[in-house]
Formats: structure tokens, sequence, C-alpha cells
């Protein structure tokens, strides 16, 4: 559920205005050089960054690939977690259907249902590294809420109490054995789809990598205002510029996409995948969804498609 919209200028390149200061000084720093000072023997062959720029362009291309690869493994992981919440939610309201209602098993759906939009939220605030609790207790019961507390992975001890609740219900004759197996089926996937997203953030993007393609992109600057002083003159600079953004927002374009749970603009949008969770499964419950809270979260604000 991502929005396409106008990217702001500022935004684009707001990353890099520090960078690009610097290089517009260093460009013009050589062009005195060499039209003030008449230094005209630091000029060389446009070849040789010609070259260094091909090879960077190459890297640039795999890292963009890469970093877009974790986002979209992200997205779709989460477009999974948004179908088996509904599946999960759907079966609790038909498979534990009796001839004879009672109290207690509105309860128990009640109580199951809610639980696993509290397991949304908590998943995404995890990940996050924020509060797993926080805003759960409009969700949870207080003795849930006393329980998870217990645990450093909450979305898991939240998953522990739905499986615990799906023995209640067979050990009442809500359900029968086989309808066990499919509900904790859904639930083993969930279990999936978190182990998923927890390998995504834990795997780090390889330093190395990273710094070997920052130091080509500088080395490859570096080079540019000596291959293009001799035949533009003044026009160097503005052009040295433009290159030097370009490779530069590509760059960073990689750095963003590589970590899709770092609470930035182009995150996975979480917060807004679970409230739309919960917004569903309340409709389920025939129960009025809850007016949103006016904070967002900085990674909910419009994501952009980078450049």
């Amino acid at each position: 559920m991502l929005l396409r919209k106008n990217i702001p200028f500022g935004y684009v390149f707001g990353k890099i205005k520090y960078e690009i200061l610097v290089v517009a000084i260093y460009s013009m720093a050589i062009n005195i050089a060499y039209y003030q000072y008449n230094l005209k023997n630091i000029s060389i062959p446009i070849a040789v960054p010609m070259i260094l720029g091909t090879v960077l362009s190459l890297l640039l291309a795999f890292r963009s690939n890469q970093g877009y690869d974790r986002w979209w493994e992200a997205r779709t992981i989460w477009g999974a977690i948004v179908n088996d919440s509904r599946s999960l939610s759907r079966q609790v309201l038909t498979l534990t259907a009796t001839a004879y209602p009672s109290e207690e098993l509105e309860h128990f759906r009640e109580r199951f249902i809610k639980r696993q939009a509290a397991w949304t939220h908590s998943l995404g605030q995890s990940l996050r590294k924020t509060d797993p609790l926080k805003g759960l207790e409009r969700l949870l019961t207080r003795r849930e809420l006393n329980y998870v507390m217990k645990y450093d992975n909450v979305p898991a001890a939240l998953l522990l109490l739905h499986g615990k609740d799906i023995k209640l219900a067979l050990e009442n004759e809500w359900i029968n054995s086989y309808q066990q197996v499919a509900l904790d089926a859904t639930l083993t996937k969930l279990c999936d789809s978190m182990g998923k997203c927890e390998r995504i953030k834990n795997t780090v993007f390889p330093a190395t990598y990273s710094l070997y393609t920052h130091f080509t992109v500088l080395f490859f600057i570096l080079l540019l205002p000596f291959a293009l002083i001799d035949s533009l003159g003044f026009m160097e600079i503005p052009l040295v510029v433009a290159i030097s953004a370009s490779f530069l927002l590509i760059e960073r374009m990689g750095i963003s996409l590589q970590d899709p749970f770092e609470g930035k603009p182009t995150d996975t949008p979480m917060t807004t995948i679970a409230r739309t969770i919960e917004r569903d499964l309340r409709q389920m419950l025939h129960e009025q969804t809850q007016e949103e809270p006016q904070e967002e979260v900085l990674a909910e604000r419009p994501t952009y498609y980078v450049l």
C-alpha cells in the first residue's frame, strides 16, 4: 500500500547538500588554479574518469539491485502477514461457530482477534527498535500484557498465547482436531513471516562493499574536474556538480533501500499496514474502528520512489 507522490526537491538533494557544496568548492578551486594561475599541466585525459565511471556504474547498479531486493522482500513478507492475519481471524470466527454460542466463546473470539491485531503492531514496533508494547493496552487484556512483558520478543509471546488459546478451544470442543491443525498451520505461517523480517533486520549489508564503493565514488569525483577543465572552462563547475550529484544520489538510494525497517520515508509502511489489518479484523468482529491517532510515524509519511 505504497503511495506514489511527487518527490520534494529539498528531500532529494537534502541528503547530499554538504557533499555537493564541497564538490562545487573543490571544482571551483581547480578552475581558478588552471586559468588564474596558469597551471596547465594539471589536466588529465578524459578516458581516465570514463573508465573508472564505467566500473563504478556497475558497482552502483549491483548495490541498488541488492538493496531493492531486500526492500521488496520486506514488502512481500508484510503482504503475506496481511493475508495470514485475515485468514486466521476468519478461521477463528467460522470454525468455532456452534449451534449453542456462549458468552465464553464470544469472549474467546474477541480476545484472539484483537491479539492478532496487537501482534502486527508489536512486530512493526519491535523491528524499528521501539517499545513493542506501545499502544497495545487497547487491544490486550491486563493479564496478557503482564504475560508478554516477561519476554524479550513480545511478538513471539503473543503467538504463544495464540497457541494456548487454540489448545483451549480444542479442550472446550469449540473446534475439532482437524480444525486445530488448520489454525496451527496459519499460526506457523505468521511465525515464519516474523522470522523472515528478523533475518532482514539482523543481516547487515557487507560493510567492506559499502566502504569500497564509497571510496570509488569519491575518487571518481576527485578526478572528474581535471578531465573536464581543459575543454569546458567555467562550465566545468556545474557539470561536475551535476555528474557528482547523480552518482551520490544513486549511492544513497542503495543505502536507503537496504534497510527497510529503520523508520525512514522509504521504508516498508508497517504502521499503516498494521492499522489496515486492525480495521479489517475489527470489522470482522462487527466493531467500530477506533479513530486513528493523529501522531504519525516518520516511516508512515507518503513513501517516495527514490530516483
